[in-house]
């Protein structure tokens, strides 16, 4: 098992592999193969989820998302890296320090 990392703004993340990925409305929605489980990611979790498909500073998903949605950074910075922290101890993405 993962141990329970912190994400910071400067690490670089992308997908894990073995995930079935749809579209339910506005809702992007996954399926891991590997443990069977199913996740809503939401309309901003999978658009989080898309900025991940190839290795991306954390930095980078945040500039993107603000432009993109009216909020303010820090609620963006915290939101972002709770979302990936998640991720990570689901084993659904890879973080390396940059």
């Amino acid at each position: 098992m993962i141990e329970q990392a912190t994400i910071a703004i400067g690490d670089i993340v992308e997908q894990g592999k073995g995930n079935i990925v749809s579209n339910m409305g506005e809702d992007k929605v996954m399926l891991n193969v590997q443990n069977n489980k199913y996740y809503n990611l939401g309309e901003v979790g999978g658009r989080i989820w898309e900025l991940i498909a190839s290795p991306v500073v954390v930095a980078d998903i945040i500039l993107t998302l603000i432009s993109e949605y009216q909020v303010e950074k820090e609620q963006c910075e915290e939101h972002v890296i709770g979302f990936l922290e998640h991720l990570l101890k689901e084993e659904l993405i890879h973080v390396r320090k940059k």
